[in-house]
């Protein structure tokens, strides 16, 4: 039975896209409005991402620094790609990993996951823990320059307190993987 104080939704009129390319689509909706009318909705459509928060034997989560040209700088980030056709999202995460980190995990624990933004975007993000670390040996993509940070744990969720770490997945997973290892307990963290 609908929930009758949940909002009515809209319905599509009309639907095209302005744009397809390799990673995102964009799409242009003109909806119904509940209470009469019309809006127009741009929409983009991404895929799936699997997000990886490595954390060492010591304590160290392995972040990458890479050049953001959509920021214009470069971010520090837990490691993340998209899904490939028929690839789960624990198989995405292993793989990007590897590709990323040059690790493979010998434990993935799946955390929790999120839409990016969903007033325009249909991106969701899968987040994982991962955990026994052991070296593996892919390509790199190409066209992707990273270089590795150990940080300990601790002092990446300082980092993202102190603006450093400014990218949503690799802050919603830093903190969940803080609250799964029992560094975060009922809203407090385990640095003050």
């Amino acid at each position: 039975m609908p929930d009758p104080e949940a909002p009515a939704p809209e319905r599509v009129l009309a639907s095209r896209h302005l744009y397809r390319g390799s990673i995102v689509n964009l799409r242009l909706d003109t909806v119904a409005l509940p209470r009469g009318g019309t809006a127009q909705r741009e929409i983009v459509e991404h895929g799936d991402v699997a997000a990886i928060v490595p954390v060492d034997d010591q304590g160290n989560v392995l972040l990458v620094r890479q050049f953001r040209l959509a920021v214009g700088s470069d971010l520090l980030e837990v490691p993340a790609g998209g899904l490939d056709a028929g690839e789960s999202p624990a198989e995405a995460a292993q793989r990007e990993l590897a590709e990323e980190t040059g690790h493979r995990a010998a434990r993935l624990l799946p955390l929790g996951g999120f839409y990016v933004s969903p007033g325009y975007t249909s991106e969701f993000i899968h987040v994982f823990l991962a955990r026994g670390l052991e070296p593996a040996s892919v390509d790199a993509d190409p066209d992707e320059d990273i270089v590795i940070e150990r940080v300990p744990l601790a002092r990446a969720l300082a980092l993202v307190r102190e603006g450093v770490i400014r990218d949503a997945k690799s802050i919603i997973g830093l903190l969940w993987a803080a609250q799964a290892l029992g560094l975060i307990v009922e809203g407090k963290d385990g640095d003050g």
